[in-house]
């Protein structure tokens, strides 16, 4: 998401709730990872033009603290180091007042171009050259977001809707740059999926980025609103890559699209690893990066009463390229590798719920319907609720085709005026963005109310064992427990099993619950 708002595998893993700190991951096929959660320094009048002086004179003050960081990540051994989206010159720009901070970035597969050692060969390319010595003097591969542009030809003819090229004869690109460790700058991506950023023009065609890296592999380059679609994402897994390198400008979106949340979801549910760095911003309510895999975690999500300032995350990470054989080994088989038994592939071996206080079988037919259903929006789409009663229970809420099956044990101490239910969303969401998804969320409710379901919550008592599940029409489904305070615990089992049955347990929470969500995407619905 931008500032002005906010594949899959047959297999998933989990891992202990140890994960939610650094989690050093053993032996000799993993890297060192940083991402940088940047509070970005703001120009004052965005939609004022700067001359190419006062944009660089800006540009320089967050280019600055990246040059601290980009020390500090090295003297760590950091080998990889990702920066946010609109990190450099912020945002809110016109499409003319922007004009001074575009620089024009060659595509690295037609050409190999160092800017550090090469400074002379292009003109106006001082943010490209810095990058570039950034990560040549401390020897690591740096991705970083700019602003980029590109000459174009205008059509003749001012009606015509087949040229892609705008009036004034260039195309301005939302532009992540990839730079190896020499400085030669590898890879260049132009966002595909813009929300509402007038600055920018979307690529003409597709673009799926890939790098290659001689400690890790392969990986894939997106942006942002990027992670919310078929493509690049999807089609980036479709070719094989499982590791992503992710800058963003996400806005916290409660209770089912926290930047953290949506993030791990992803990674456990597509079985990837995500360097997600965010921008820090309290006024935007942007917060929250990430390193994550399927097997270990690190992330930040910044509390209310932090102070407002960077983040930077370092830890060490397991190659998942499946064709990366590098000189310290194959890449981790996560499916060989699972740190406990908590998943599985088919029915008859999935294990029971372990909790000390199991709630009822699961109906597998999901039949027994709550009686007592009600509508309440939640991120402005229509789902389909019925409230958790008492301590223990079970309870189905269906929406079209997609029916949500829940078993809870509510623990008694603390919390026991709060309201929880269970909703169901199948269909098309058209705010701010338009795809098409189908949801089972487990969420307590903002007040006692049956109206306040589905509103921002950041902050809950009750504690619950649970088994949440639904039979989707997607193999897209991301898988999220949220705990007060947002911080995600990892499930203590996710599983796929045939006619599209996901289900969710989790037991022993170290906190309230805020939400568990399983959020199927349809992609091949999004065009309907």
């Amino acid at each position: 998401m931008h500032s002005r708002a906010l594949c899959t595998f047959v297999f998933v893993v989990v891992c202990p709730s140890s994960c939610q700190t650094e989690n050093k991951v053993g032996g000799s096929s993993s890297y060192i990872a940083a991402v940088y959660e940047h509070r970005v320094i703001l120009n004052p009048e965005p939609g004022a033009p700067a001359s190419r002086e006062a944009a660089l004179e800006h540009m320089w003050k967050n280019l600055d603290i990246y040059e601290e960081q980009a020390a500090r990540a090295a003297q760590q051994g950091v080998q990889i180091l990702v920066f946010p989206e609109d990190g450099i010159q912020g945002f809110n720009y016109s499409r003319s007042s922007i004009s001074g901070y575009l620089e024009t970035v060659p595509n690295p597969q037609l050409e190999s171009w160092n800017p550090c050692t090469q400074p002379d060969k292009y003109r106006k390319t001082e943010v490209l050259q810095r990058l570039s010595c950034m990560a040549r003097r401390n020897r690591l591969y740096l991705v970083a977001n700019m602003a980029g542009v590109q000459p174009c030809s205008p059509s003749p003819d001012p009606t015509s809707s087949s040229s892609s090229c705008p009036s004034d004869g260039r195309l301005q690109f939302n532009t992540d740059v990839v730079f190896r460790s020499d400085g030669v700058l590898v890879a260049r991506y132009h966002k595909h999926n813009l929300y509402f950023e007038n600055a920018f023009d979307k690529p003409p065609s597709l673009e799926v980025v890939t790098f290659d890296t001689p400690f890790a592999g392969k990986f894939g380059v997106l942006t942002c609103f990027d992670l919310m679609f078929h493509d690049p994402t999807v089609t980036l897994l479709e070719k094989g890559v499982r590791q992503l390198v992710y800058p963003t400008a996400w806005m916290n979106q409660l209770p089912l699209l926290a930047a953290v949340q949506f993030q791990r979801a992803f990674s456990l549910g597509a079985g990837v690893s995500i360097l997600a760095a965010n921008i820090r911003s309290d006024a935007l309510g942007m917060t929250g990066s990430g390193i994550f895999s399927p097997v270990s975690v690190l992330h930040h999500h910044a509390r209310h009463g932090e102070p407002e300032e960077g983040k930077l995350l370092v830890t060490r990470v397991p190659v998942l390229d499946p064709l990366w054989t590098g000189d310290r080994g194959a890449a981790v088989h996560i499916e060989e590798k699972a740190l406990d038994s908590g998943y599985c592939l088919q029915e008859d071996s999935c294990q029971t719920f372990a909790s000390p206080h199991a709630p009822p079988t699961v109906t597998p037919s999901f039949q027994a319907t709550s009686s007592d259903t009600f509508t309440s929006s939640m991120m402005y789409d229509p789902f389909t609720f019925a409230p958790l009663r008492g301590s223990v229970g079970e309870l189905t809420v269906c929406d079209g085709p997609l029916c949500c099956h829940l078993q809870y044990w509510r623990s008694p101490e603390g919390g026991s005026t709060e309201l929880y239910a269970l909703g169901a969303f199948a269909g098309t969401h058209t705010v701010n963005g338009r795809y098409a998804l189908q949801v089972c969320a487990l969420v307590r409710c903002a007040g006692t109310q049956a109206s306040s379901c589905g509103q921002e919550v950041d902050e809950a008592e009750s504690k619950m064992d649970f088994v949440l599940e639904g039979v989707f029409g997607t193999r897209h489904v991301y898988p999220s427990v949220l705990a007060s305070g947002v911080v995600f615990e990892q499930p203590k089992q996710v599983a796929r099993t045939r006619g599209g049955r996901v289900t969710i347990k989790h037991s022993n929470m170290t906190a309230g619950l805020v939400t568990a969500c399983l959020y199927g995407r349809m992609y091949h619905l999004d065009e309907d």
